[in-house]
């Protein structure tokens, strides 16, 4: 496991972004546990969090240009990752982003982009991909631009299938043609909750889910 990736989870865990009990997911599933990202609201945490996203974009070995990030969630998101890619920690660099409004404006400078223009390889950053209509607008939304979307970087892959037997992310790479690059996934969470992060039975449960439901059963 990465450094960035127990440093997410540990993260996590602190922010309560990870949570376990039983909690009836949007497909009817009771899952084990619940992740909310949202839950990250101060201002060391999403350094934090901007951090790992921007470690997890440099492992990837992708070659970008600038970030995009969706309304709402991705806005914030872009933002962290940007500033952290720019500590020379880091990276050094300095790379534009872009974002978009939900309405277009209609006054003023207009237009529903905000941001450096979007132009050249860009790499979406998004906190989940559950359904991905977000993702997948942002992608028709650069691709209309005259942009390239070659990546999209979230938090989790819950590797869980869906009514098609592939899970979101491998629905979202074969209907877009973009690389989805997860901080981490289900088997990293397990790897780092087995070390004693949670107790047994919260790691068997998690297990017994993901044989009944993920993408390898």
């Amino acid at each position: 496991m990465q450094s960035y990736q127990s440093a997410f989870l540990e993260l996590a865990l602190a922010h309560q972004v990870l949570t376990f009990g039983e909690f009836t997911l949007k497909s009817g599933r009771v899952s084990p546990y619940f992740f909310n990202l949202g839950r990250i609201s101060s201002g060391a945490a999403m350094r934090r969090l901007g951090e790992a996203y921007a470690q997890a974009l440099n492992a990837s070995g992708v070659a970008y240009d600038m970030l995009f990030g969706p309304a709402y969630k991705g806005i914030p998101l872009v933002t962290a990752v940007a500033a952290a890619l720019a500590d020379p920690a880091i990276g050094a660099r300095d790379v534009p982003f872009a974002y978009n409004r939900k309405e277009a404006k209609d006054h003023g400078e207009g237009g529903s982009l905000v941001g450096a223009p979007p132009k050249g390889r860009v790499v979406i950053v998004d906190d989940v991909l559950t359904a991905g209509t977000a993702l997948r607008e942002a992608v028709a939304l650069l691709r209309a631009a005259g942009a390239e979307p070659v990546a999209a970087v979230i938090a989790l892959d819950r590797q869980e299938k869906g009514s098609s037997g592939r899970s979101a992310v491998q629905e979202m790479e074969h209907d877009t043609g973009i690389r989805v690059i997860p901080l981490v996934t289900v088997d990293a969470m397990l790897e780092y909750l087995a070390g004693g992060a949670v107790p047994a039975a919260t790691v068997e449960a998690v297990r017994a889910y993901q044989a009944r439901y993920g993408v390898w059963a």
